[in-house]
């Protein structure tokens, strides 16, 4: 843990003596090979973003988020008025550039500037976009400006401790595990135990290497079959075992 001992004898923590505060994120677009990410503009993006989560018929990409589902279009612009044009969150939607329509939904928020902490959060995939390579570009488009653009020490992914999905992809991105908090909160009226994973900037290069080493278009074979997986890139980046 890199700790040095106080001259009473009592651990604590390794020096930072030239950090400075960071900015906020912009609200300004991500550019990328598979998918771009833009500022949540209701008139641009929520017709999209509502026909594309329509496919999930039964709603179970709701399941554990605090709200939704919604059942109509006018519903759903209300919510978004209400919920994702702030500065914190900063709700982004997720355009597949093969087709420049929305498809998904991320953000950033709790975003400290001062110690250089921000979570990640409120990721709600389309069918349309799950298991896609732009579902795992977006991810590294959005850590990529939180630590080479504007410099943050600690980038979190929290979930409901029950969402097995949510903490699979956290593990795949390379984010560590870092335990749970116990009736963390309540929300559709159920208790949530809140798992906590988290990347910190010296970890950010290797997994940076890894996450563009599986989008390279070389990683898919003539069917998109993919060479390597990016979970054992992210766990050969952070020097983590393997099953």
């Amino acid at each position: 843990m890199n700790n040095r001992v106080n001259s009473l004898g009592q651990p604590v923590g390794y020096q930072v003596p030239h950090w400075k505060a960071v900015n906020p994120p912009p609200r300004a677009p991500i550019a990328g090979r598979y998918c771009r990410i833009e500022p949540i503009d209701i008139d641009r993006h929520a017709a999209e973003l509502f026909e594309a989560i329509s496919d999930d018929a039964d709603g179970r990409t709701w399941t554990y988020m605090a709200y939704g589902p919604f059942g109509t279009l006018p519903e759903y612009r209300a919510w978004m008025k209400t919920t994702c044009l702030g500065d914190d969150p900063l709700f982004h939607a997720v355009i597949d550039t093969s087709t420049d329509k929305a498809v998904g939904v991320a953000s950033y928020l709790r975003i400290d500037p001062k110690f250089g902490a921000i979570e990640t959060g409120h990721i709600h995939y389309s069918p349309r976009l799950q298991r896609t390579r732009a579902a795992t570009e977006a991810m590294y488009l959005m850590m990529r400006r939180v630590f080479d653009e504007l410099g943050y020490r600690r980038y979190e992914w929290k979930c409901d401790a029950l969402n097995e999905p949510s903490r699979k992809a956290a593990a795949r991105l390379g984010f560590s595990f870092e335990g749970v908090f116990r009736q963390a909160t309540i929300y559709k009226g159920r208790n949530r135990d809140t798992a906590w994973f988290a990347i910190i900037d010296h970890e950010w290069q290797a997994l940076k290497a890894a996450y563009e080493t599986w989008l390279d278009p070389g990683n898919f074979d003539a069917h998109g079959k993919q060479q390597q997986s990016l979970g054992a890139l992210t766990a050969a980046a952070l020097g983590t075992p393997t099953s």
